[in-house]
């Protein structure tokens, strides 16, 4: 039986809005997101993922449609190794997971495994998306609990210095991140 739970955000540090749905069911998880922004003269982007039962990223295709024209973007997992748009990139090789910015929901790959842990830190090496170009660059970032539901995100790669405290509900996904998102429904 699939359960699917529909997730609004509302960006904070400019105009913008995501629709999110997650679809879990016997096959796995199922997630299709539509955000738009005015951030980098405006564009809708909408995103699309398979996810494993563990929530680790199997497939990722993004399309943005902005003043620069419509791009696609295609992310997909061979064990250990990541092709972009069809092309081994040797350089993601042993990235843990994708992070696309523009969203929040990726937090939530990240700090489900923390939680699943029971540990208090967690460091990832990961395959980022960045919105506005539909570039895709290895990053590093950490995760530090700092209670059960707030966690302290930590830029250690491309926004090096970057840090924000983020809150989520029982099932990891973001309630608020702070001074980026919170969460509408």
């Amino acid at each position: 039986m699939a359960i699917t739970r529909t997730i609004f955000w509302r960006r904070l540090d400019t105009d913008g809005l995501e629709r999110l749905l997650v679809t879990e069911d016997d096959h796995g998880i199922f997630v299709k997101g539509t955000i738009l922004t005015t951030e980098n003269g405006g564009c809708r982007l909408d995103h699309d993922w398979r996810l494993d039962s563990n929530w680790a990223t199997l497939r990722a295709a993004v399309s943005r449609e902005g003043a620069d024209g419509q791009k696609t973007l295609r992310l997909d997992r061979a064990g250990a190794s990541w092709t972009v748009n069809g092309q081994t990139r040797p350089d993601l090789d042993g990235a843990s997971d994708v992070d696309l910015s523009l969203t929040p929901f990726c937090n939530t790959l990240a700090l489900r495994r923390l939680m699943g842990t029971g540990g208090d830190r967690i460091m990832l090496d990961i395959a980022y998306i960045d919105g506005a170009t539909l570039s895709v660059a290895r990053s590093r970032q950490a995760y530090d609990r700092i209670n059960n539901r707030c966690f302290r995100y930590r830029d250690l790669g491309l926004a090096m210095g970057f840090e924000a405290l983020i809150d989520v509900d029982d099932r990891g996904f973001v309630t608020r991140y702070e001074g980026l998102f919170e969460r509408r429904g």
